[in-house]
């Protein structure tokens, strides 16, 4: 496993990691975070980001402290510099099947493995993970420190609030669109009245009774 520095980096994300673990001889550095480990509802989204070393994007940190209209500025400027990317989803289903962690597990790696051009290294965001055979290395808050996950975080959060949007269309009585699935109050005073709905995870506490 490669070695490099994870204190006084900048409070922006930077390339720094990138580049050390480049000049240790990883050419193709991956990036991959996810959105939507927390909600009742919907998918969990991952996505894994290779970044060209001369990426420029003022304000590229982490999704959650990002102004929607940020995010998707930054989502299309991400998508269309990037060198390769990957979006990858593990619903519901899978979610009760295998438990939210492994579940999010799964949809980084398919994100990974999915990428148009091979990761030689690979950094999550995290601090564990599982099904991935690419050398890699966990970074805690890893998307405010790694502009690669930083930019991977952005395209998970952007995707999955766009497929809750579409949900909420299906399903207004819930308020996905506010909310997003995560349990708000009024989440769970619209569980309680209508009872969940086909998306809901079965196996999350929905404060049914």
């Amino acid at each position: 496993m490669a070695k490099f520095p994870l204190k006084g980096l900048m409070t922006l994300a930077d390339l720094l990691i990138e580049y050390t673990l480049k000049a240790e001889g990883y050419n193709l550095v991956a990036g991959v975070d996810e959105a939507g480990r927390g909600p009742l509802a919907g998918p969990v989204c991952a996505a894994a980001v290779i970044l060209p070393d001369d990426f420029q994007a003022e304000g590229v940190n982490d999704s959650k402290k990002l102004t929607e209209k940020k995010r998707e500025t930054l989502y299309d400027y991400i998508i269309e510099n990037a060198l390769a990317y990957a979006i990858e989803f593990a619903d519901h289903k899978e979610i009760d099947e295998y438990n939210i962690r492994n579940a999010t597990f799964r949809a980084m790696s398919r994100a990974v493995a999915n990428l148009q051009v091979k990761a030689d290294y690979v950094i999550i965001d995290g601090n564990a993970i599982n099904y991935i055979d690419t050398p890699h290395s966990c970074v805690i808050k890893g998307d405010s420190k790694s502009l690669s996950i930083a930019a991977a975080s952005i395209l998970a959060k952007v995707t999955r609030d766009r497929f809750m949007d579409k949900l909420d269309k299906e399903y207004p009585m819930y308020g996905f669109k506010k909310h997003k699935g995560y349990p708000t109050k009024l989440h769970y005073e619209a569980l309680k009245e209508h009872g969940p709905c086909p998306y809901h995870r079965m196996t999350f506490n929905l404060k049914l009774d």
